[in-house]
């Protein structure tokens, strides 16, 4: 079964944030950029183990790289809910994550 994949305002927020960053230089990039970004999403709503467990930071949460970026994402029935993606240089300290 395929889950549904729901993408929280902060999710959507650091998207749009990453390809405004990444368009300054190429609008091409950023849109290969994006498309990778939802490719894993699907693939994730396919196999939504496949990510990392994050129980170090938050029970349930998860995570799966993508480039210089990670979707941080938690499982709800039948859902997967994309909270934050965050670049990996980041430190999570302090971040809500959900």
């Amino acid at each position: 079964m395929t889950l549904a994949i729901l993408r929280r305002p902060k999710a959507r927020e650091d998207l749009i944030e990453i390809w405004s960053r990444i368009a300054e230089e190429s609008e091409d990039a950023a849109d290969r950029f994006f498309d990778r970004v939802e490719k894993i999403l699907d693939m994730l709503g396919e196999h939504p183990q496949a990510g990392r467990s994050r129980s170090e930071i938050d029970a349930g949460l998860r995570s799966f790289p993508v480039a210089n970026y990670v979707p941080f994402y938690r499982l709800a029935d039948d859902t997967l809910i994309v909270t934050r993606v965050i670049s990996g240089y980041r430190d999570l300290d302090g971040l809500d994550l959900r």
